[in-house]
């Protein structure tokens, strides 16, 4: 079993919270807004919500690449991703860039299509929510997967990698 700090762990214990009440707010929302609290913004030394929102832009950047050491390069080297698309929890760099070697044969671009950003601390961030996947197959065709989302970010050495990052499919509505 590898070592987590206590931070992860915690981080860990609060992420499903936040997935669950954060995937209800409003379109463009956050967490801090709608308990009228200050904004990350206006709380010194922590970045803005909107600089966490838009790291998923780099993350989906790196998609387009198409290339898996890429994308792969954006988590920490002990990063636990639960893939979208797959069974397995990857633990590592190598399992990751496994995953992302055949995910990446898709083609897929992202999409937010519900964002709610959480910034913990200056070196710490939670961004959760809904995204919709465009996927391409080997004859050209084109289809869509609905997904929900958390990225939990940590600043290491001046630089915002996925510590831990869950995606699976939206349930159909009841």
């Amino acid at each position: 079993m590898k070592h987590t700090s206590p931070r992860r762990t915690a981080l860990a214990t609060g992420v499903a919270l936040v997935a669950v009440l954060g995937v209800t707010a409003a379109v463009g929302t956050t967490a801090s807004a709608q308990s009228g609290g200050p904004s990350a913004h206006d709380r010194p030394g922590k970045p803005s919500e909107q600089q966490i929102a838009a790291l998923f832009d780099q993350w989906n950047k790196a998609l387009a690449t198409g290339d898996s050491r890429k994308v792969t390069a954006l988590y920490a080297p002990d990063a636990v991703l639960l893939p979208t698309v797959s069974p397995r929890i990857r633990t590592n760099h190598a399992e990751i860039a496994d995953y992302f070697d055949e995910f990446l044969a898709k083609k897929p671009s992202g999409k937010k299509l519900r964002t709610v950003v959480e910034v913990l601390d200056a070196d710490t961030a939670i961004d959760t929510g809904l995204y919709r996947f465009t996927l391409t197959d080997k004859a050209g065709k084109t289809s869509e997967v609905d997904a929900r989302y958390t990225y939990v970010y940590e600043k290491t050495g001046g630089k915002w990698l996925i510590v831990n990052h869950h995606s699976s499919v939206l349930p159909a509505a009841s």
